[in-house]
Formats: C-alpha cells, structure tokens, sequence
C-alpha cells in the first residue's frame, strides 16, 4: 500500500488564520497541541471546536473526535475549517490552566514549550533542589505547587468596587466612568485613604506583573519575581578561576541601596484566643526570666487588605532554652520533627516565632518598663538576624519566581511594654534584602540594637576573607534641610531599613481550635512543672472512674496541642490512630470520638494510665473509725492499755 502523501489544512478563528500540514491517517486529537500553538494562550483547550462553517455549520468538539481519522471525514487538501473557542479567566496578566483529565491535556496558557502536562505527575510541593543559588527553574509554574491559599488569591480579580459618584458621574445606573470604576488593588489613593502601610504580596505580585507580561503583545511569559542576590556567583562564564582567586563585573555582585519594602508577605496576625498569649506571659510572672515560643497555625485570607493574608495562630511551643532575665538562649530542640508532624494532623504549620522582653516597672501595679518605642528600637538587630534566619529556613514556594520560591511567610512576634505601662504585641518581618544581606553574611548585629553593622572583607585576624565578598552598601534618609540623600552604609546603618510591620489582633468571636489548655506546657521543668502521666491520667478522666473516661470529656480534653504533643512522644498511638485522635482535637466530633475509644492504641494508653496514675482515694478516717468501733466494743479499752507502752 503507498504511503498517503500529506496535505494541508486552513484553520480560521476570531484571532486570525493559520495552516497546517497533515498526514489524512492523522486522528482529529493528535492535532490539538498544533492548533494551541497557533492560538493565544488564554484559549481554554477543553472548548475548542472544529467547523465546517463559520456559522450554522456542523460543530464538532475537538475532544470528541477521538478515533477520527481526518480522511474519514472527507476533508481535501487545501480545505478550511473553523475554529471556535472560549477563553479562560485571567489570573495575575496571565492566564490560570483548567483541571486536566486523563485524555484532555491541560492548556498551553501555562505553558511555554507546548507540551502536555499529564495529570499523573507528582508536582512538589517545595522547590525543586537546586545545584546553585543562582540557578532557575525552568517554567516554574509547570512543577512548583503553591499552596492552596495562594491558588485561590491567584484566580481572584481583586479589583476594588466603589459606588457611582453623586457628582461627577453623569451616566446611568447600568454605566461606568473613571469616577466610580474599580480600582486595582495596588492603588495608591485607596491604601492612603485606608492607611495600609505595605502592599500585599499578591497585590504587589499583580503591580509588577502588570509591568513585566502584557498579554496584548503576545510576547513569551517571563516570572516577574526574582530574589535578591548579593553573593559572588559561581558560574561565572568569563572563564577565570573562581572566587576567590578571580572575579569580574558579571560574578561579582552590584552595589545595594538600601529602601523600606514596599509589600509584606503577610500582612495580619490573629491569635485565636487570649489564652494563648496568657499560657506565654505566666512563665515570666512566675519567674521574671524572658521566654520564646514557636507559633503554629494556619494562613487565611484577610479581607481588610486587598488580597491580604492573614497567619491565624492557635498554639505555641516552646522549645527547650535557658531563660534570662535579659534573654534567652535555645538549645537543641531533639522532638521538633515529632511536634511539626503533630502540627501536620491538626491542618497547621509553623508560622512564626513569639519571644517576652519585659521587666517590671516595679511600682506594683502590674506595669512594666517601654523599652521598644520610635526613640529607640522595635527591633534589635541581634533580633532581625534571628529572624532572617527562620525565614530563610521557612522560604515560600512560588511559581512566579524563576527559582520557584520568593521570600517567607515566617513571622516574628514580641510581647514588651508600651508606653501607658501595659503589655503590647508588636507583629514584624524582615525585608528580603535583610534575609539576603544575613545569608551573605554581609552584616552583623552591633551591642546598639538600633543599628546594623556592615562587616569588613577581613577575618578576625585580619587576613583576607575567602568566604564573604562585600559589596558597597548605600541607604537613602532625609536630612535636616528636607532633602533626601544618599550615604554610605558603613560602618553602620539605621535598623529600620530592615524592617517590615504587620497589624496583628484577636477574633471578635473566640472560635479557636483547641478547647482547653489547662495541660502542663512542656519544658517548664525550672518552673517547678512536667508533664507527668498523673497528669495525663486526670486530665482524660481515668482516675476515680475505673479507667473508663467518660467519652463525652475525653473528646473535650483531647483538645490540647500540649497534650497531643506529648502523647505523641509517648510512641503508643499507631499512626492512623494519632490521626484520629488529631482529628477529634481539631472537629471536637463526638462520633470520632467514640471511635478512638474502641481502638486498640486508646485502650492500651487508658490500661498505661490506669496503672500509673493516680490512686483511688482512701476511705475518711472518721468513717474507719467508726467502723472500726462498732467491730471491736472493747477498743477503748485497749487503747487505754496501751496508752502507757512504748516501743524500744
């Protein structure tokens, strides 16, 4: 049999016409990546429509046509069909991919090779390992998976409604102007009005995208988030040896100028109960010495600030430390991994961290000493340098980076004075240039806390350094005539710079996920509290009830992140039971409760408990000594006679 010689087909659509050269054997289906080529990329692959007519012709959907051969149909070379499709809804200037099913690949909009992404991949849901700092992702937004908050602000317009102007709108209801159309989250005259301090970081996102992607030029896709980089890159294509034995204007990094953050990766921070900051203060009211604690929670939309997000705390951990009156250090925390899993369970994640610097004013009302105000510092600088370093360990996956991770949602909390004497919280993160500047090791923190020092490129000893090359470092102020200049940063800069504000508050309604916190909070052994099984045994109610708790309580007290995480190191628990038990703290469902106590894990602990706990209490002693009397008449009598004897 000769071999079908090819032929060419003509497709029409709104958008323009275009040819393709086909074998007649080929299947109808086989062509849907050539056509997605030819087509813009906000076409939604799944309403592509085959024509024989540009109107009131026989439609036929692409996806339908599988197993059809085009010569089945008749077709000739040089005939013409028409293409009809609809268009996806935008996401950030650009567009978002519909779920793909096992025969219709996902649409080339979030693509830029043409290629299918088949649903049976195993996306990551971190950035993929990289061999270098400096190396990219290529199409980020094909293999990085971001979390479902970020998915969801994505696909939102974020647009800000206003109501017709009774002035200068001069249309009717049904019309539009430029007095009353809505206002894209970024806009400056709305934030002003509201005082919003910093952009959100998606709201920021659709700022520079804006600038970056203009669909309307149909030009390829390019991620418009880039991290800063201020460290020698090792990949230099120069050719010469590599830092620090050579180095050049393309490795070498540029000069940094220092300037506030516009945005903040997260803008509120709510602690779900009161109880939770109270279980931290109780530590310093009962011995005077600072304390720090991890915050685990979760990230929600926050609906003041134009795609804002929110990291609603509900519990903190504290890890193993030595307190001071003046600070504390921390020492090696051997169980984190056990508490991150539990965290896992209960649908939260670390957040953040929260530290006490409090001294008492000592005029016994309670008050206490502002040390933190806009004289002095919020933020030490020994505390931002912490602070970069968590966030840098906690970094936030994104696809519209081209390394496929973009700052942290990681923030940094403080309980101090203020300046009426009470116990404020104050919300921080560090800037990403801050993060960047620690990991390059180009400052480090000064004995002033309301100053950063920029180091030098020698050792100790004074010899060269090999490890850090320190670029010049720039910081613009206003000085005393007004006017903004730009000076140098060494040795020396203003912390501020650094430094990013969050609000923070508490729900008008309580709605928190644990119930109860009245469990000893772990490593509290300087305080005179452990947790002890005793304890573990009367808070689930199996003293004086025969071992049985009553089910009822046992789902109420379950609901402790301290009590889980200790029973959790306990190691008794399969791994679906620990899960069931999480589920019970987090849904408070009666139903799941009864089913952890017939599971063989909970009856082993309850057996544990039953038999390490504690004991039943004794009988009253006037009630024995009632009994006793009226088994032995003549006590009294031998109590007398023995009244003189002793014991030698």
């Amino acid at each position: 049999m000769a071999p079908s010689k090819s032929m060419i087909l003509r497709f029409e659509s709104k958008d323009g016409q275009f040819r393709l050269t086909v074998d007649p054997s080929d299947l109808f289906p086989s062509l849907l990546s050539r056509i997605l080529d030819k087509l813009p990329k906000t076409v939604d692959s799944r309403t592509l429509t085959l024509s024989n007519k540009p109107h009131d012709g026989e439609d036929r959907l692409l996806s339908s046509l599988e197993g059809v051969a085009i010569e089945r149909v008749g077709l000739k070379n040089g005939d013409k069909l028409f293409v009809k499709y609809s268009d996806q809804p935008p996401m950030n200037g650009h567009s978002s991919a519909p779920p793909a099913t096992s025969t219709q690949p996902h649409n080339s909009s979030n693509r830029l090779n043409g290629l299918p992404i088949l649903p049976t991949e195993d996306l990551p849901i971190a950035p993929l390992p990289q061999t270098s700092p400096t190396a990219t992702i290529k199409n980020p937004w094909e293999v990085i998976q971001q979390s479902p908050l970020d998915d969801r602000l994505d696909k939102q317009d974020g647009k800000i409604p206003r109501p017709r102007d009774q002035k200068m709108c001069r249309h009717g209801p049904k019309g539009m102007c430029d007095y009353c159309m809505p206002l894209e989250p970024y806009a400056p005259e709305y934030l002003t009005e509201r005082k919003i301090k910093h952009l959100s970081f998606h709201s920021y996102l659709r700022k520079i995208n804006s600038a970056t992607n203009k669909p309307e030029l149909k030009s390829s896709y390019m991620p418009p988030l880039s991290e800063p980089y201020y460290r020698v890159k090792r990949e230099c294509p120069s050719g010469h040896p590599p830092w620090p034995e050579g180095i050049c204007t393309k490795c070498q990094p540029s000069a940094i100028t220092l300037q506030a953050q516009q945005y903040r990766m997260v803008d509120h921070v709510e602690f779900a109960s009161p109880a939770i900051i109270n279980s931290l203060l109780d530590f310093w009211r009962g011995s005077g010495s600072q304390r720090l604690g991890f915050l685990y929670g979760r990230y929600e939309e926050y609906t003041e600030v134009p795609l804002g997000v929110k990291a609603v705390v509900e519990a903190i951990y504290e890890p193993p430390q030595v307190d001071e009156i003046d600070g504390c250090t921390l020492l090696e925390w051997e169980n984190e991994k056990g508490v991150d899993e539990v965290a896992r369970l209960c649908g939260l994640q670390k957040v953040g961290v929260i530290f006490t610097d409090l001294i008492d004013a000592g005029v016994g009302d309670g008050t206490v000493i502002c040390k933190r105000h806009i004289d002095s510092y919020y933020l030490s600088s020994l505390e931002i340098a912490f602070s970069a370093r968590l966030q840098a360990q906690n970094p936030k996956p994104t696809k519209w980076s081209d390394t496929g991770r973009f700052g942290s949602n990681f923030v940094t909390c403080v309980l101090s004075g203020d300046e009426d004497g009470g116990i404020a919280i104050t919300a921080f993160q560090v800037s990403n240039s801050a993060v960047e500047m620690i990991r390059a090791d180009i400052v480090e923190p000064s004995a002033d806390p309301s100053v950063m020092l920029v180091r030098g490129e020698e050792e100790d000893d004074g010899s060269p350094s090999r490890t850090r090359y320190i670029p010049e470092v720039f910081y613009r102020r206003i000085n005393e005539y007004g006017a903004s200049v730009q000076e140098n940063a060494k040795p020396s800069f203003p912390v501020e710079y650094l430094l990013v504000t969050l609000t923070h508050g508490f729900p008008t309604e309580s709605t928190a996920m644990f119930n109860t916190s009245d469990f000893a909070i772990e490593n509290r052994e300087a305080m005179g509290e452990s947790q002890e099984l005793q304890a573990v045994a009367k808070k689930l109610g199996v003293t004086g009830n025969k071992g049985r708790p009553d089910p009822e309580k046992g789902v109420r007290s379950a609901s402790d992140f301290h009590l889980l995480c200790f029973l959790h190191g306990m190691e008794i628990l399969s791994k679906d039971e620990e899960a069931l038990l999480c589920r019970v703290s987090r849904t408070h469902d009666l139903a799941d409760g009864f089913q952890l106590l017939n599971t063989p894990g909970w009856a082993t602990l309850l057996a544990i408990l039953e038999e390490s706990g504690e004991r039943p209490p004794k009988r009253a002693l006037a009630s024995s000594y009632e009994a006793a009397k009226e088994s032995f008449p003549d006590s009294d009598q031998l109590t007398k006679r023995f009244k003189g004897a002793s014991l030698r």
